[in-house]
């Protein structure tokens, strides 16, 4: 298979900065489909796999799984987009296509594993995957989104993974007109949830450790604030929401959020703490209350996200970065100091 060579920004260990090298893309197969890319998300996930944190990361590592950009080339096959056509891709590149939940449109939880933009397995090139800290990208045209044509293409890239992650759960648990929901925490992730809640037709609640974001949290579209180390108001506030996203990356006490929610409420977990959290058996028994996790969205849902947000005038609030910057931002990320989402011009990548 033809190979050729693009820039990239990655990091050669866990210890060590991202820095700017070349990596090898293959040419386009028949289903292929070649992106420049203008745009890259920074997503908690790319530092957690730079630095090894959730363990099993393959070096040289260029991560990257919010990615906006223009098409450059078409394999002979492809039936979905042209050159010129602004795409997206999200944190799969791949899946099995062949498991009943890949036929399902759920590649998301391919039973044989789906194949993440980065630090996944690349079968065609034998190594690892490389996402989109880099000057291009080659995607076979079934895991290719479509941009709508009236979105910001910088501010669109975050709804590749912050977007569809808080989207999956609210779409599958079905929220809109007539329920109160709440969305716990306001960082990458919430600051979509809020946008998407209040645009599904939802009553929308914000709550936070933070009396400061409660002006943000109203900006962003929420009809009330709930400050969760206020006691009393968490008290007056039992038994009122309908349904929880969970957006919180950092250990938290999950049975006091689910003093929340309604008989049948369900609190769904997409952040994702480094350690368990331990949940109390009458946090759930007395109510039938659920506790739930989920995570992205499959193709045709991340599409759907997609038309959703054009339809609606949603994009990230987002802070857009020289690459030469990344560094900068990952210490600022761990921080939480990002309103609300990092994004590369990747036109800054040069030499």
């Amino acid at each position: 298979m033809n190979t050729y060579t693009v820039k990239a920004f990655g990091t050669d260990a866990p210890e060590s900065s991202l820095k700017q090298m070349s990596i090898e893309r293959r040419d386009v197969t028949e289903k292929d489909v070649e992106i420049n890319i203008l745009y890259c998300g920074i997503c908690h996930s790319d530092l957690h796999t730079a630095r090894n944190e959730w363990h099993g990361t393959t070096y040289p590592a260029v991560p990257g799984h919010e990615i906006v950009g223009r098409v450059t080339k078409v394999g002979n096959g492809v039936t979905k987009f042209k050159t010129g056509d602004y795409v997206a891709v999200g944190c799969m590149v791949d899946s099995c296509r062949e498991c009943s939940h890949c036929k399902a449109g759920l590649e998301q939880y391919c039973e044989n594993g789906n194949t993440g933009t980065y630090n996944g397995h690349d079968k065609y090139l034998n190594h690892q995957t490389f996402g989109g800290y880099s000057e291009r990208i080659i995607v076979d045209q079934d895991f290719v989104l479509r941009v709508p044509e009236n979105l910001d293409l910088a501010a669109t890239a975050p709804l590749l993974c912050a977007g569809i992650t808080t989207w999956s759960p609210l779409k599958h648990w079905k929220v809109g007109a007539g329920q109160k929901v709440g969305i716990a925490g306001i960082g990458g992730l919430g600051h979509m949830g809020v946008k998407l809640a209040k645009a599904m037709g939802a009553e929308v609640v914000v709550i936070t450790t933070s009396p400061s974001k409660t002006a943000d949290a109203q900006r962003l579209g929420a009809n009330e604030v709930i400050v969760s180390t206020d006691e009393e108001q968490m008290k007056a506030n039992a038994n009122t929401l309908h349904f929880i996203v969970d957006c919180i990356s950092a250990q938290h006490d999950v049975n006091a959020y689910l003093s929340l929610l309604k008989t049948d409420g369900t609190l769904a977990l997409v952040g994702a703490p480094e350690h368990p959290l331990p949940i109390a058996p009458f946090s759930l028994i007395p109510a039938r209350k659920n506790f739930a996790g989920s995570t992205i969205g499959g193709i045709a849902e991340t599409q759907e996200m997609l038309d959703f947000c054009g339809k609606h005038n949603i994009t990230a609030d987002i802070e857009l970065i020289a690459i030469q910057d990344v560094n900068q931002a990952y210490e600022r990320l761990l921080k939480g100091d990002v309103k609300y989402r990092f994004v590369i011009d990747m036109a800054t990548l040069k030499g």
